[in-house]
């Protein structure tokens, strides 16, 4: 091959491709550029949205790497390079590590799910998934909490996302709920009296609601009365361990009495 056919295999080639390579050279550089506007204005729209601060990397990097995919395949096909063998290549792979990281992706859109409807926050105190405590940190995968006992409970957001969970901390008044047991034969009257009186003496205890104090059943050994009680959700345990000591106390003092199962046992001896 002379130098006259090279020039012209050149030339055949430049003209056949050169338009091609220099579109899709200004293709890369536009679309790139038009990647880094979207991902600028996802991000405004991210911060003032009001989205976890822990969320948006994730979900830029999932916009960003989709785009950059979309420009990466429109480069391609401009080039004429087949993408039809391509793209189902990607897909299969794409379908095996799926498959593969099923429980992963689980936990990872259970997270997204979480930080985006928000239905518990750090600091709030929970049950769910069988565990009970405080919510010590919000992770992609992972939610992790805090016992009353300082023990580190640990669970997938997977299972977090989509189970019935309480959350105790999202309204700031609780009900506190007891039942108080009077012998027979005490004075009912006098027992509500007494109950009343503890919890207008107690300023943690609203007033509006008022105190509900009601004979709730007449069991087997006891008369029992529901007392129901709204507190601030911060004062919960404190008012309930407190109402209780004070109860026993108090009722001994009153004379009444608290019952308690007992047994009688008849021994009877063969003369």
């Amino acid at each position: 091959m002379n130098t006259e056919e090279i020039m012209s295999q050149i030339t055949s080639m430049a003209v056949l491709y050169g338009p091609k390579l220099i579109g899709a050279i200004l293709v890369w550089i536009i679309g790139g550029w038009v990647i880094k506007v979207i991902s600028r204005v996802v991000q405004t729209a991210l911060t003032k949205g009001g989205t976890d601060p822990s969320l948006k990397p994730f979900l830029l990097g999932i916009v960003s790497g989709l785009l950059k995919v979309m420009l990466v395949i429109t480069v391609l096909g401009m080039l004429g390079i087949e993408m039809t063998s391509f793209i189902a290549i990607v897909g299969a792979a794409g379908l095996a590590v799926g498959m593969a990281m099923s429980g992963t992706l689980q936990n990872f859109a259970g997270g997204v799910m979480i930080l985006v409807f928000k239905p518990f926050k750090v600091g709030d105190f929970i049950d769910a998934q069988g565990y009970s405590g405080t919510v010590a940190q919000i992770q992609i995968f992972n939610t992790i909490l805090k016992t009353p006992d300082n023990k580190t409970i640990i669970i997938p957001n997977g299972g977090l996302s989509t189970s019935s969970m309480t959350n105790y901390s999202t309204e700031p008044k609780r009900r506190v709920d007891w039942t108080i047991g009077i012998g027979y034969g005490d004075d009912v009257d006098k027992a509500r009296a007494v109950i009343k009186r503890l919890c207008d003496n107690d300023e943690r205890i609203f007033k509006d609601p008022e105190v509900v104090i009601a004979v709730s059943a007449l069991a087997d050994s006891s008369v029992n009365f529901a007392v129901r009680a709204w507190v601030n959700a911060a004062d919960y345990w404190a008012v309930y361990f407190e109402m209780n000591e004070n109860v026993y106390k108090t009722f001994a003092n009153e004379g009444l009495n608290i019952p308690f199962p007992q047994m009688d046992v008849h021994i009877h001896k063969d003369v």
